[in-house]
Order: structure tokens, then sequence, then C-alpha cells
């Protein structure tokens, strides 16, 4: 019976992202960036809705920009799952422009792409989340550059800061937490770390008894004059407050 549940779930998914691909080949061109902006918050919250699993959001997140999202990272859900609480352009690295489907739909909501191993190409990734931020959007960032086991976080690197700091825009700290639904219990289902296999972790996930997604939102704020490595510390422990609480 589990594995049935599981099948249907993956055929709805399956057909919600051939709807959003149709969506963005076709519709998209013709909407405002408000309208395309709304689009993406509704599928990302249908897609979870699809995969059983709800959203619970605690906290507010800022309404309007220029702010940027600093996040824990524990799985391929976190992108829907914080699209669907508050649509933001995320940082992401390269590779995932090139992934089939998924880098469709990740260009087309907006996703600014970074190379890691280069040191020239994060200055211009930088420099271009500075623009976004002078521009008054709101971006998201996954500090620990990974995803970890949920279990204890993993340090933030501190250099996507400096886009924050030298548009002097401020940054929310945000956590992300996965739990059953039923009991409250942190759910380790969606986690996709190591050596897992993408589809090992959507198909355990779909698997899972019904999963709560919770976005646990903190209050915005600048760096005060703090070194950036300092700041990163601190929201280091912001996070990780959030999302145990």
């Amino acid at each position: 019976m589990k594995h049935l549940k599981a099948c249907a779930r993956l055929l709805r998914l399956l057909l919600h992202v051939v709807l959003g691909l149709w969506v963005v080949a076709f519709r998209f061109p013709g909407l405002t960036s408000a309208q395309q902006q709304a689009r993406v918050q509704a599928w990302s919250l249908a897609l979870l809705s699809h995969a059983g699993i709800s959203l619970s959001i605690r906290g507010g997140p800022a309404l309007v920009g220029p702010v940027m999202l600093v996040s824990n990272h524990l799985s391929w859900l976190d992108i829907p799952v914080l699209h669907a609480a508050r649509y933001c352009r995320f940082v992401s690295k390269s590779d995932v422009q090139g992934w089939p489907l998924i880098g469709t739909l990740a260009t087309a909501a907006g996703t600014l792409y970074i190379e890691r191993s280069s040191r020239r190409d994060a200055l211009r990734m930088v420099r271009g989340m500075q623009e976004a931020l002078a521009q008054r959007e709101v971006l998201a960032v996954f500090p620990e550059g990974t995803t970890g086991d949920g279990r204890a976080m993993l340090p933030f690197h501190a250099n996507l800061l400096q886009a924050a700091i030298a548009a002097r825009a401020p940054v929310q700290p945000v956590g992300l937490r996965f739990v059953d639904k039923a009991t409250g219990v942190t759910s380790h289902a969606p986690s996709y770390i190591g050596d897992e296999t993408l589809v090992g972790s959507i198909w355990r996930t779909l698997c899972a008894p019904p999963i709560e997604a919770i976005v646990h939102f903190g209050l915005p704020e600048f760096d005060q004059g703090r070194e950036r490595r300092t700041w990163a510390l601190h929201l280091h422990n912001t996070v990780d407050s959030l999302r145990r609480g």
C-alpha cells in the first residue's frame, strides 16, 4: 500500500513538472514579473502537496526587497519549500542549470548561477547579487554550500554576504526543518547528502508518511559594521536556533 501511494504521488509530481515546463515555455513570456513570481510560488506550493508535504510558516518573511534570505540546506525540496513560503531568486551552483527539467524550471524562476571553484566567477556573482539587491529584489542563499544531514549544520561561507554589505541590504535568517506530520518528530526522509542519489531521495520522500515542512523566518538584520566572517558566524547561530524552534 505504501508503494502504491508513492507511485500515485510520483505520477502527480511528474505531471505537475510537465505542466510547469509548459507554463514556462508558453505562458511566461506574456506575464509580468509579478505574475511570474506568483506563478512560481503557486506552482511550488502545489508541488509540495503532490509530494505529500504540507507547509508551516513561522515568523514573517520580508514583504519587499531588497533582502537576502540565508537558510540551512537539507534537501532537494528546500528550493520549492522556500519558493512556496515567499518568492525569491536563488543563488545556486552552476551545474544545476544543466540538470534535465529541473534546470529549465530553476532558470525560469530567476536562479543566479555560480561556478564555486572559480574565484573570478564568485566575484562576478557577488557583483550580480549586489545589482539585484540594488533593484530591490529578494535573494536566497544556502551558505553551507551543500546539503547537511539535518542533525548539525555545516559552517557558513561568508563570501556571499559581501553582496548584502556592499548593497547595504538586510539579511533575513531562515531555519528549515522537515517533521513527521503525525508525531512532530524530525523526518530525514527528504535528506540528500553524501552518496545518496536524487532519485533515491525523491522516492524515499514519496514513500514516507505525510511530512510537514517548517519554515521559520527570523528578523532581518544589517551587518552593523561587522566583518563578514563575524556576521556569518552570528547568522549561523541564529539559523541553527530557528531550525530547532
